[in-house]
């Protein structure tokens, strides 16, 4: 049997829907991909029950259309939820009930700033069987046991449509001419929802809309120890702490019981409601890891990131466990050096830099002048070397001081640098854990003493500043510093 001797069979035709009404278009949404999806489902189902399989078999994702025929006078303070001229724009949706509240949000900007209906009908791009299952994608699917290809019979992803082009600025259109309405396609969606299942062991629809990434499992310690006492207090609004493997925490225990293998970057959810709650993830050391999170984060559209993390102190001014609050970064990571060119500025975002200054004071009660005792901004250095400290110093060092730079990690840039490139603020507060330019290495029994008495303050400073930039309208957070001349209406 060969895909070209089957005719095609898709689920039935559904009208399109023209509204002004965000809920509307989302429910429609919802239910043009419940539709298409099910269809998937049954057809597998059949065909692994030994049903040989009469037709390919081809559902497609739902898409919202919005056409502008005029230049629309927008708050110009706003950085999204407006198209910058006329013409027909498209986004194909998955998930649409893990979207819901940002779909909402986002199509009713769309409304009231250019005053038209936008479309839901379905798309013409195929959802692949495996994105339609999930993780319930049965193994006889894929171990062999069926006597055909598996993609004779269903659509496989499609690595043209997984792909960065919309968010790297390249001209992408979509096959009818239309631009992108928002960042990622439905295909690069599906591609980073199962992502972030395999490398954090924890589902896409527990990620919370503030990140907090981490290089040290101290953190994360520290983080379920306050994620306790958060959920034993009703007033703190948090609901619920999941771990890897979706496990929950009963607040009134004493440990969790984890997956008897961690994944390469286990993820921590302290959950509210409305999704408003924070989200850590141990991203472990290296850019590449830290690229790697974010690609797939990304996706999630969270409303800020932040790295809190250690550091080499490079000044000899500075003290072990003071902080460093990054207002730039020297980019020697490399692992985006192909997507987002190294001589791309990387600006600091006043809100952010604002939000984690006042966290700063208020955990270490310094204020004004005094906050220079424990804490210094500059520039973050980072590099793809574990022990550059054995390098021959010369070369480095002089580059360091060129820069300006008062710390070096490895992680800090490169999370920056995608929150830059995929429109996420971040910023970066980092701890200094030893000085190896002036003989202070971090060695075991230095560094656990450190890290018990600085990684409880250092993620409460975290923590506060992600709490108070949850009460700051997104039209404030969203800096316009992220976006380009022709951006998509979406954030």
């Amino acid at each position: 049997m060969t895909a070209t001797a089957l005719s095609v069979e898709t689920p039935p035709p559904t009208e399109s829907l023209e509204t002004r009404d965000p809920g509307e278009a989302v429910a429609r949404l919802e239910a043009l991909y419940a539709t298409h999806t099910t269809y998937l489902r049954k057809r597998l189902g059949r065909v692994l029950a030994g049903h040989r399989p009469t037709a390919r078999y081809r559902a497609f994702y739902p898409e919202i259309r919005l056409t502008v025929a005029s230049h629309a006078r927008v708050d110009s303070r706003l950085s999204f939820g407006h198209v910058s001229e006329p013409g027909t724009y498209a986004a194909t949706i998955t998930r649409p009930d893990l979207f819901r509240g940002y779909l909402t949000h986002q199509i009713a900007l769309l409304v009231r700033n250019h005053g038209v209906p936008v479309t839901v009908r379905v798309s013409e791009t195929p959802i692949p069987i495996h994105f339609a299952l999930g993780d319930a994608l049965p193994g006889a699917a894929t171990d062999g046991a069926l006597d055909f290809p598996l993609r004779d019979v269903f659509d496989a992803p499609d690595i043209a449509s997984i792909n960065d082009d919309i968010v790297n600025g390249e001209d992408f259109r979509y096959p009818d001419g239309a631009r992108p309405l928002a960042p990622f396609t439905a295909q690069r969606v599906d591609y980073s929802l199962a992502r972030l299942r395999h490398y954090t062991a924890t589902s896409p629809e527990h990620f919370q809309n503030h990140i907090l990434f981490t290089n040290y499992q101290f953190y994360v310690d520290e983080f379920v120890a306050y994620g306790r006492r958060q959920l034993k207090d009703p007033a703190s609004g948090y609901t619920a702490l999941i771990g890897p493997g979706d496990r929950a925490l009963d607040p009134t225990g004493t440990d969790l019981a984890l997956p008897a293998r961690l994944p390469q970057m286990p993820a921590w959810h302290l959950k509210r409601a409305d999704g408003s709650g924070i989200t850590l993830v141990n991203i472990g050391v290296g850019p590449s890891n830290a690229k790697t999170a974010t690609d797939h984060i990304a996706v999630l559209r969270p409303h800020a990131w932040l790295m809190v993390g250690h550091c080499a102190g490079l000044r000899n001014s500075q003290r072990l466990g003071d902080y460093v609050l990054a207002h730039a970064y020297l980019r020697e990571d490399h692992v985006l050096d192909q997507d987002l060119p190294v001589w791309v500025p990387i600006p600091a975002l006043a809100e952010i830099q604002i939000a984690l200054e006042q966290a700063v004071a208020a955990v270490t009660r310094c204020q004004g002048y005094e906050l220079k005792r424990v804490m210094r901004t500059g520039t973050v250095a980072t590099i793809d070397n574990r022990n550059w400290e054995l390098q021959e110093h010369r070369g480095p060092v002089r580059r360091l001081s060129q820069a300006r730079a008062i710390a070096l990690d490895m992680e800090s840039a490169t999370v920056a640098a995608n929150g830059f490139r995929f429109r996420v603020p971040y910023g970066t507060l980092l701890c200094v854990s030893d000085k190896p330019l002036h003989g202070e290495l971090k060695l075991p029994g230095m560094a656990s003493a450190f890290y018990r008495e600085q990684v409880a303050r250092h993620l409460e400073i975290g923590i506060r500043a992600l709490e108070s930039l949850r009460d700051m309208p997104l039209e404030r957070l969203h800096s316009r510093k992220l976006r380009s001349f022709s951006e998509t209406a979406f954030l």
